[in-house]
């Protein structure tokens, strides 16, 4: 049975959940789940779990993001990216490359962030975006994200032609100022709000026009996989490997790794310092991944624990049985 993660690279246009529909299809399972949306607008690294490393996703989503974007200055839009209406246009001719540089600065580190009101975050049991194309007004509270660094790659004044998914007029006399940035950043963290507010605060607004998602933690564009190309083969990260990449490791004893199977505790890590948050990934000798470990004083307990591929199989058919049912 098929267990691992996919890194896909998702193309334009695609929901992070047809990416999902799509993917169950090509591993002939129900059991498949992501590690953080991706908007329809953006491309780039989608990880999704595969039967028994969906168990992994949780971990993965709080890993930090890269992303390579392109920030539109002299426009805001009601989405904060090119797919939404325009409310506002303003010169940009004095708009100097130490002023973004400067604006910048101030968008790094630890920073509160105001998601885009169009956003997934649920408001009262509805999603933020839902209540926005009701007509609602919807204003979220700010919260703390980190940005580790925010690099400027280009920057090209006087841009008057539109990238095909803009909205902005061709003839209302108006140039913009596109600026092609490098981003890493804490999981939770919008780059649409981040052109947002930089626009805000050189006083002529802006909005996201492109965005390509290049790492997700430890899973790169290296390793990315477009859909045609896992239609024509499917290349699953083993579960062991992405675990592997993921966490800190801990080698097991055989008596350990059969302690842990049945949900026992064991000795704790000679470092003590693995939580229920940031836990440690166990193998057995033979390098099987066995559970996930916690540590609590004298010994380590396993958060998770993954059962062999006979057990996993019998869990992903009881799985299918009842949806089909």
């Amino acid at each position: 049975m098929l267990s691992g993660l996919v890194i896909v690279d998702k193309p334009q246009g695609w929901t992070s959940h047809d990416v999902v529909g799509r993917m169950r299809r090509l591993a002939g399972t129900r059991k498949v789940g992501h590690a953080g949306t991706l908007d329809p607008m953006a491309t780039g690294v989608l990880v999704v779990g595969v039967n028994k490393a969906t168990r992994l996703l949780t971990y993965i989503v709080g890993t930090s993001k890269t992303y390579e974007a392109t920030i539109r200055l002299g426009a805001t839009t009601i989405t904060d990216d090119a797919e939404g209406d325009v409310t506002a246009t303003t010169p940009t001719d004095g708009v100097s490359d130490e002023a973004i540089e400067a604006g910048i600065a101030k968008l790094r580190g630890p920073i509160s962030q105001v998601p885009s009101s169009v956003s997934a975050i649920k408001v009262n049991g509805e999603r933020a975006y839902a209540r926005v194309r009701s007509g609602e007004e919807v204003k979220l509270a700010a919260r703390p994200v980190t940005i580790h660094s925010f690099d400027v790659l280009e920057i090209r004044h006087g841009v008057t032609s539109q990238p095909a998914a803009d909205v902005l007029p061709t003839d209302d006399g108006v140039s913009y100022v596109d600026i092609d940035v490098s981003v890493r950043c804490s999981s939770g963290t919008y780059i649409r709000a981040l052109a947002r507010d930089l626009g805000a605060d050189l006083g002529v607004g802006g909005h996201l026009t492109a965005l390509r998602r290049s790492a997700v933690g430890p899973y790169t564009l290296d390793r990315a996989r477009t859909l045609e190309q896992l239609a024509e083969n499917l290349e699953i990260l083993d579960i062991a490997d992405a675990a592997r990449a993921l966490m800190p490791v801990r080698e097991l004893t055989a008596a350990e790794a059969t302690e842990l199977s049945f949900g026992r505790r064991i000795p704790a890590s000679p470092e003590g310092r693995h939580t229920s948050d940031d836990p440690a990934a166990a193998f057995a000798p033979d390098g099987t991944l066995v559970a996930l470990l916690a540590d609590a004083g004298k010994y380590a307990k396993p958060v998770l624990v993954f059962p062999p591929d006979s057990a996993a199989k019998a869990e992903s058919q009881a799985v299918a049985e009842e949806t089909e049912s």
